[in-house]
């Protein structure tokens, strides 16, 4: 008999790790959003790993901004982005403040209120397609802008949660180059999956974007 994911949350002091620690180490966990609609939880198995001031393909390689500031604030925090003018993607910061590493969390199964999910994912033909691609597990999380900063290490005083889970035995963890990172960002093997599993993304390579005239 298979044992029940534990739903211990994970504290702070998980988060306040090496970002390459942290990454893969996350495979397997639970994240719970609690929304309006109900609670929304997915079992993560697929990240990426950005380090900082370390890392050219990180966004906070070039120092702290208005964008980016939660990066550089306490570990266990979450860092929502907007980009190509449509998407949200989350991530969750790492390491002491001021390091400003994070893992984006790139794909899941969708374990409880998948109903919720669909309604938001109408384009998906199956449900493990649902939170498949950062895009997408936002999307499915109805996770947007107005989630950026909050405290994924305060159970029952966020709508965010990270729990134990499963962890995932290290001889069924992948990695491979960053999806869709551009120059010397881009070549470190900084992603992190489950092997052969159904709901990880497809990896692509950097395509410059056409210029629009």
């Amino acid at each position: 008999m298979i044992a029940a994911p534990d739903r211990t949350p994970l504290t702070r002091k998980f988060f306040d790790r090496p970002v390459l620690d942290v990454a893969p180490d996350l495979l397997g966990r639970t994240l719970v959003h609690h929304t309006d609609d109900g609670p929304i939880e997915l079992r993560l198995t697929e990240v990426e790993a950005y380090d900082g001031a370390n890392d050219p393909g990180s966004h906070a390689y070039r120092g702290q901004t208005a964008r980016n500031s939660v990066m550089f604030g306490p570990p266990g925090h979450v860092y929502v982005y907007f980009t190509y003018g449509m998407w949200h993607c989350m991530n969750l910061v790492c390491g002491p403040p001021g390091t400003a590493s994070g893992v984006l969390l790139r794909a899941g199964e969708i374990t409880e209120g998948a109903e919720f999910a669909r309604k938001r994912r109408l384009s998906a033909r199956k449900d493990t397609e649902l939170a498949k691609g950062p895009a997408r597990l936002a999307t499915a999380l109805a996770v947007d802008r107005a989630h950026d900063g909050t405290d994924a290490c305060a159970p029952g005083n966020s709508p965010v949660e990270i729990l134990h889970g499963t962890p995932v035995p290290a001889d069924q963890v992948l990695s491979g180059p960053r999806t869709g990172v551009a120059g010397d960002g881009g070549v470190h093997p900084w992603r992190f999956w489950i092997a052969n599993d159904p709901t990880v993304s497809p990896y692509r390579a950097h395509t410059p974007r056409r210029r629009r005239t």
